[in-house]
């Protein structure tokens, strides 16, 4: 394999330290040319000088501008060009410097990256929930005209298409995504009013950031799985299920219309999905962490609570309504989340906030780029007149 150049965006979130840990690994295969950050000056830092004792990392991005200077300082006396700001993120992403871009940036501010990534030819490897959240129908057909590969991360998505290789579309009946029921699996539905950011956070298996933590106890992470697995695989909403799987094993599942389940197992650990979208269609030639079925006699499957998490069947929802209906789930949701963890709103409040949004959004059936920035601004403005944040 020759040398493939990356664009890490995200890099000192817990995807982009493990992409940069494979990095490592695989000197002779990969090499960083560009690293990007949100606010996280001090380890973007960190990791631009290390990588740059290997590669030639060529530049770094920090998204919040107004830690720009600290960084500029901290990097004075290497070759790396500093930059700031969005528009900084958009150059790296359409870079002709880079062959793959690893999008692992949290929320809508993955989506125009990696639109632009895709105009400009590059591979994508893609832990950017939202941009096939948002603009998936965009996205995708933007990738079929230039011939790109969109490469999931995802451990579900990353699952789905190991169990789909080598088969026959038509002989697909459904998808199976597993969910380990977040950290609020045991509590009851009752007394999820008095739940607390603290509690929410204490995830039984992954180790993630605190906004998609906070996803995966509401479900709301779920949903957006149902979302880009439906863009990912084109395959119709009814035909993707969910069910629940506390022991975070099998990954998901492919049934197919023989009635033969092929499922992805593995630990809960996202070297592999990493290791998989990068090096596609070759594997990795030794396993971070080694997996043993011994460990694991029991595996258990459940039905996942409609009532107790909502937020499924509004994914759903807004699936079959199209147009702008998931960003205005999105936004609204981004906002939730940010208010929870500040103590700004209770935990019931986010799906409150996203239902309030839905039904009260601007709708448009065929957005552009430029409508779904429109309607993105307009979920976070309804979600926080929901929430009351401006009093």
């Amino acid at each position: 394999m020759s040398v493939e150049r990356l664009s890490i965006l995200g890099s000192t979130g817990s995807i982009g330290v493990q992409t940069l840990d494979i990095v490592a690994e695989n000197p002779d295969l990969f090499e960083v040319t560009s690293l990007v950050a949100g606010r996280n000056w001090e380890l973007l830092a960190r990791q631009a000088i290390e990588q740059a004792r290997e590669f030639d990392v060529e530049s770094v991005v920090i998204g919040d501008e107004r830690h720009y200077e600290a960084l500029r300082e901290a990097l004075k006396d290497t070759r790396v060009e500093v930059m700031a700001g969005s528009k900084a993120i958009n150059h790296v992403a359409r870079s002709y410097r880079s062959d793959t871009l690893v999008n692992a940036l949290v929320g809508y501010a993955g989506l125009h990256p990696t639109y632009l990534a895709i105009e400009s030819g590059k591979r994508i490897a893609l832990a950017n929930k939202e941009t096939l959240v948002v603009g998936g129908d965009i996205i995708m057909a933007a990738a079929r005209n230039k011939g790109v590969d969109i490469m999931p991360i995802d451990s579900e998505h990353s699952a789905i298409m190991q169990c789909l290789e080598g088969e026959k579309r038509n002989a697909i009946r459904n998808l199976i995504i597993t969910c380990s029921g977040g950290a609020l699996r045991d509590i009851p539905r009752e007394a999820l009013e008095s739940v607390t950011p603290e509690m929410a956070l204490k995830h039984p298996q992954w180790s993630m950031g605190a906004k998609i933590t906070i996803d995966s106890a509401t479900l709301v992470n779920k949903g957006f799985e149902v979302i880009e697995a439906r863009w990912l695989f084109d395959i119709e909403p009814e035909r993707i299920k969910v069910v629940v799987h506390p022991q975070s094993i099998v990954h998901s599942m492919v049934e197919f219309t023989d009635g033969a389940v092929k499922a992805q197992l593995g630990t809960a650990d996202m070297h592999t999905p990493i290791s998989y979208a990068l090096l596609y269609p070759e594997r990795a030639e030794e396993a971070m962490e080694q997996f043993s079925i011994l460990n694991y006699p029991t595996l258990s499957f459940l039905d996942v609570d409609r009532e107790k998490y909502p937020a499924l069947d509004i994914a759903y929802e807004v699936l079959q309504r199209g147009g702008t209906a998931a960003c205005t789930m999105n936004g609204s949701n981004e906002v939730a989340v940010a208010a929870f963890l500040a103590h700004r709103c209770r935990y019931t409040d986010i799906v409150g906030a996203i239902r309030y949004a839905l039904d009260n959004a601007t709708f448009e059936k065929h957005p552009t780029l430029a409508t779904y920035d429109e309607a993105n601004i307009e979920a976070r403005e309804l979600a926080r007149r929901y929430l009351k944040l401006d009093k």
